[in-house]
């Protein structure tokens, strides 16, 4: 039955920056498919909530901390969910922030923050996490990368460079690791009602520009992008690779 190419049985899944957002929704939407799901967030306590939505839903679910914009951190978080669920069969990179700045003013802390962030931390989770699934003959990596991948944005000079950036190892990851049964894939979310995006929908002129753009008509949801997580963590898209999937209520298609 197709259905069954979507189940997550038997899987175990890492979910960075859980807390809140997409990261969440996807979390418990692992968990509803039959994953058993590794929260992280940046300080002890933050997933609590989406553990305990995971649980609900019937599966093992613990938390896993810290702060992404040290490098040891990646390597670490890998190694405690191996420690505490016993393996690791996908891996979401959410994790991401922004800081907003005219380029000429753009500070050297915020640019080096931003990528270390956004971009370095992808390459050493998926580095960390792609050891245990080359070793075990499989495994599934989603990158969240963004409308950013493929624009330039405005006074956002990190957050569009790292996020091409994200596009562009999403592709040279799949490129080594299909041989070893794994796919790398990246989701670009559109304009998705998050803490991210809350100076843009509050601007009353950015977000009528944004809505009047959306063919949809509305902001997406973090639950919009659940779905296409699923998917691409799922047998279901076993021949889909490097391939960056964008969800945003037609916004490219204008």
């Amino acid at each position: 039955m197709i259905l069954d190419k979507f189940r997550l049985n038997g899987k175990t899944a890492l979910v960075t920056g859980s807390a809140t957002g997409i990261g969440r929704a996807i979390a418990i939407a692992l968990a509803e498919a039959g994953a058993d799901v590794a929260c992280h967030c940046r300080k002890p306590g933050d997933a609590a909530e989406t553990v305990a939505a995971c649980k609900a839903a019937g599966r093992s679910s613990v938390e896993v901390s810290g702060d992404m914009s040290d490098r040891t951190v990646p390597s670490r978080v890998v190694d405690e969910v191996v420690s505490k669920l016993g393996k690791i069969d996908i891996l979401i990179n959410n994790a991401g922030m922004i800081r907003r700045s005219a380029a000429v003013d753009y500070s050297e802390d915020d640019w080096a923050t931003v990528i270390e962030v956004n971009l370095s931390s992808v390459f050493r989770l998926a580095q960390a996490a792609g050891r245990h699934m080359i070793a075990q003959g499989s495994g599934k990596i989603v990158n969240i990368a963004s409308l950013l991948s493929f624009q330039g944005g405005i006074t956002v000079p990190a957050y569009t460079a790292s996020k091409s950036g994200v596009a562009g190892l999403t592709k040279a990851l799949a490129n080594e690791w299909a041989k070893s049964n794994i796919t790398v894939n990246a989701i670009a979310p559109g304009y998705i009602a998050t803490n991210n995006t809350a100076a843009l929908q509050s601007d009353e002129t950015r977000n009528r520009q944004i809505l009047e753009r959306i063919p949809a008509g509305r902001w997406g949801d973090p639950d919009d992008i659940a779905g296409a997580a699923v998917f691409l963590s799922s047998a279901a898209s076993d021949y889909m690779n490097g391939h960056i999937l964008v969800v945003d209520g037609g916004w490219m298609g204008r």
